[in-house]
């Protein structure tokens, strides 16, 4: 009936409450967060999360790596989400890469696009590489 030899169960986490940065706090330094972020200040730093959103007045000076990215405000660097929303107040300067990538009208996006299993798979990309005389360099093998 009684054992000695107990088990210990696994302990559920319960799902966290979200990290907000709110309109009037600027952070300088990179965010890591397990859960969800909401950003409606200002970033100037590097940010991963598993949820993150980006209020129209949040400001991103980074890299974004999410599992998904809802963007209402500005990001100024890479975003590599599984999936992604630009919503009409969006403005983003920078490359996205995805899987699932949603766009309103109005948003305005200054970069390249690419979904992740293509990137993943180790399909090369095109890269014009250039040397300091303004020769182009050619690929190995060539």
């Amino acid at each position: 009936m009684f054992s000695k030899d107990k088990k210990e169960r696994p302990v559920k986490k319960k799902p966290a409450v979200p990290t907000i940065i709110s309109g009037d706090l600027t952070v300088s330094g990179n965010l890591n967060c397990d859960g969800e972020v909401q950003i409606d200040g200002v970033v100037d730093g590097d940010v991963r999360s598993n949820k993150l959103s980006v209020g129209e007045t949040g400001k991103i000076k980074g890299s974004v790596i999410a599992d998904n990215a809802y963007i209402r405000g500005t990001v100024n660097g890479k975003i590599r989400s599984r999936e992604v929303t630009l919503t009409r107040t969006a403005q983003v300067k920078g490359d996205v890469f995805h899987e699932t990538l949603s766009i309103e009208p109005g948003a305005q996006w200054d970069g390249h696009c690419r979904r992740l299993n293509f990137v993943e798979d180790g399909e090369q990309a095109n890269i014009n590489l250039v040397v300091s005389d303004g020769i182009p360099a050619t690929p190995r093998g060539s």
